[in-house]
């Protein structure tokens, strides 16, 4: 491959990257919040800006039109990278997970990212996200710990995609997996001692 190939590889990749960050790092459900004067979501709940603290604003619609935009930025961020090639694609997803997780707009401090990497997931391997949602459904009925059923799909997802014989992809989400559970640390604090909501409880 030629030098001037190997530049257009990376400089492909870069823009890529970018662009998945800045549609990543749009916070939909704080600015949905806020438009429909609902208040400022990060003194809401949790804290967090995606669609379950949103749904703790009494507003399930607003909460369903959060989850499709996050789940949305996801998968168009792979899209647009896909132009260039499935490396760039996989970049796109990863620009946008971060993006969600630490977007430039809010001081690096943004959302869970379950929504997004589920999107990135759809755009890369859409079978691995039906797995995922089954995983998930599973999880959450049977605990009905919404934050659990995310962490145990997320886990899952890897071995999926292993099988499926998408191995780079597997190790990708291992990585963006490790991710999401650093950022849901708390929650896993709270899940040791038996503290975390439950789907259908309010939170203090």
């Amino acid at each position: 491959m030629s030098a001037s190939a190997d530049w257009s590889l990376l400089l492909a990749g870069l823009a890529a990257l970018a662009i998945g960050y800045l549609w990543g790092s749009i916070p939909f459900g704080l600015l949905l919040t806020k438009l429909f004067s609902r208040g400022d979501l990060r003194s809401l709940g949790s804290g967090n800006i995606g669609a379950t603290n949103v749904l703790r604003t009494g507003r399930k619609g607003l909460a369903a039109l959060t989850l499709f935009l996050d789940l949305l930025k996801g998968t168009a961020s792979v899209a647009a990278g896909a132009q260039w090639g499935p490396d760039a694609a996989i970049l796109g997803g990863v620009g946008a997970l971060l993006g969600h997780i630490f977007p430039v707009w809010l001081g690096f401090r943004g959302g869970k990212g379950v929504a997004t990497y589920v999107g990135v997931l759809i755009g890369l391997a859409w079978p691995a996200a039906l797995a995922f949602g089954a995983v998930w459904l599973a999880t959450a009925l049977a605990t009905r710990y919404s934050s659990l059923a995310a962490l145990v799909a997320s886990a899952a997802t890897p071995c999926v995609l292993a099988w499926l014989g998408e191995w780079r992809l597997a190790g990708v989400f291992l990585l963006l997996a490790a991710l999401l559970y650093w950022r849901h640390r708390s929650n896993i604090e709270r899940l040791s001692k038996g503290e975390e909501t439950r789907i259908g409880e309010s939170k203090a």
